[in-house]
């Protein structure tokens, strides 16, 4: 019977076994290890070299040793060197088996580590958003459902009732004025514009996260008061639509009614009064002091896709899938007319002129069309597109028209001449949602895959945002372009100027 050292695995000369774990060791090998450790190597009992028990044996008949190497220092030497490299091994292997040990361990808590952070950082998101929404925040007054809301959707629903003769004489009235007033300014530049070298100075000074939903994130939609630049309208796909005074950094109002997202906003250039429209199929006109809807026009059989109010303030311009659009009194929910596109696609934006005679449709199929407010006609149409039309805004000179499609390009156009005169190329795969000119016709400014300013007639890029970390849905200038705001998917709004 051959026995074999545990630690050295070879044949013992003196073998011994132990009583802690029942190995066979070499003595005198076992005995070092125990001087030097006083444990049992196998299971790490205590052990000392008085209970080691013989085990008698034959004798091993070695081989007589070669005469060349037959020196008993050397021999000792090279036989004490094997010794302490067999329990050198040992001791390492020993050691890494403790270490992968240790090391599963670690990864392990590391693992839940990680996902304790995740979920407190999702509750300090909600925690966050909850504590910007319940701030003090001036004239917020709970919505309340009131009967004057349901009275204007029941007008709204109705059938057209047509344009009367009165209701012509007011927009021609407006637009005769508001030719002359612009005739009058001709190129002067307003007073306290930004300059271009200014403009591209601009910084990010402030990032507002807190306005919409963190559950359903995006905001969908923005516009600023025209009479009063702090405060700011944006609609999300919460369902909400919020106005924001920047100034303060407090929210004025949530208006809360729309069943689906809000996709379209309003701010009243004369009045506290929002207007909002949503795929749900309708348009709300709200009083935002007391947070309530005061009318609601269900003008179209589809989501509404486009909205646009006539100078007068008096009424809306509304586009939908219905393959309609349609022209409504916000003052009194009564649908004034409505008309079919005869193109037999949905159609997808829609903005007034600066006259108010004439406005832009954009369509499913790439077309973008010019229509006659009062002969309700089709006056014009500017292809040259791929894609869905996403954006129109018309420049505060009356002459230039600005379109987008999903074909990252913007396309102007001369509505004197009625042909494209210019094209800008953005990179391949930009998507534009949203085109935008400042109040004096200087600046164009481009919400999509980020966010980009142009300047009029050299068209020339003077600034490019990169802030948000999802695609912007939505900018506008601030007075004399004194600022820019943006939103985004990524659930916030983003103000620009100069620090």
């Amino acid at each position: 019977m051959a026995l074999y050292c545990a630690i050295s695995n070879e044949v013992p000369e003196i073998p011994v076994v132990s009583p802690a774990s029942g190995a066979v060791f070499e003595k005198r090998v076992i005995e070092k290890y125990i001087i030097e450790n006083g444990v049992d190597p196998i299971n790490g009992k205590d052990l000392r070299v008085e209970d080691l028990i013989e085990i008698k044996t034959p004798p091993i008949v070695k081989p007589k040793p070669p005469s060349a190497t037959s020196i008993p220092a050397t021999l000792k030497s090279m036989q004490d060197e094997w010794d302490a490299l067999m329990l050198h091994a040992f001791t390492q292997r020993q050691q890494l088996q403790t270490a992968r040990q240790e090391l599963s361990h670690a990864l392990y808590q590391h693992d839940a580590a990680c996902r304790v952070i995740a979920r407190l950082t999702k509750e300090v998101t909600a925690a966050r958003e909850a504590l910007a929404t319940l701030k003090p925040q001036a004239g917020i007054v709970a919505p309340q459902p009131t009967h004057q809301a349901e009275a204007g959707a029941a007008g709204g629903g109705a059938a057209p009732v047509g344009m009367s003769g009165e209701v012509v004489a007011r927009l021609q009235e407006r637009a005769t004025a508001l030719t002359q007033e612009r005739k009058r300014r001709g190129r002067t530049v307003p007073e306290g514009l930004l300059a271009p070298d200014q403009l591209r100075a601009f910084l990010t000074l402030a990032s507002h996260p807190g306005l919409h939903s963190a559950s359903v994130p995006g905001i969908l939609a923005l516009d600023i008061n025209p009479s009063d630049h702090s405060k700011l309208l944006t609609g999300g796909n919460d369902r909400n639509a919020t106005v924001f005074n920047k100034d303060t950094e407090q929210v004025v109002a949530i208006l809360k009614g729309h069943s689906k997202k809000v996709t379209r906003v309003i701010y009243h250039p004369d009045e506290d009064t929002v207007i909002t429209a949503s795929p749900d199929h309708t348009i709300r006109v709200w009083n935002v002091p007391t947070s309530q809807t005061t009318v609601i026009l269900r003008s179209h059989e589809g989501p509404v896709t486009g909205l646009s109010l006539h100078p007068t303030g008096d009424y809306v311009l509304s586009t939908s899938t219905d393959q309609h659009w349609a022209f409504s009194d916000i003052r009194t929910g009564t649908l004034l007319t409505k008309v079919s596109d005869f193109s037999g696609v949905s159609l997808t934006t829609a903005q007034f002129h600066p006259d108010g005679l004439i406005f832009g449709t954009g369509t499913e199929n790439s077309q973008v069309k010019i229509w006659d407010l009062k002969e309700q006609s089709n006056v014009a149409n500017f292809p040259g597109h791929v894609g869905p039309v996403t954006s129109i805004s018309f420049s505060e000179n009356g002459y230039y028209l600005a379109t987008a499609a999903e074909d990252a390009c913007v396309k102007l156009w001369d509505l004197r001449k009625l042909k494209n005169f210019k094209t800008i190329q953005l990179e391949e795969g930009y998507a534009i949602k949203e085109l935008c000119f400042d109040q004096s016709g200087t600046y164009l400014a481009i919400a999509g895959t980020d966010v980009r300013v142009y300047l009029c007639r050299q068209w020339q890029e003077l600034k490019v945002f990169n802030d948000h970390t999802a695609s912007a849905t939505g900018v506008r200038f601030g007075k004399n372009a004194q600022y820019i705001a943006s939103t985004s998917m990524d659930r916030t709004l983003k103000l620009y100027g100069i620090e």
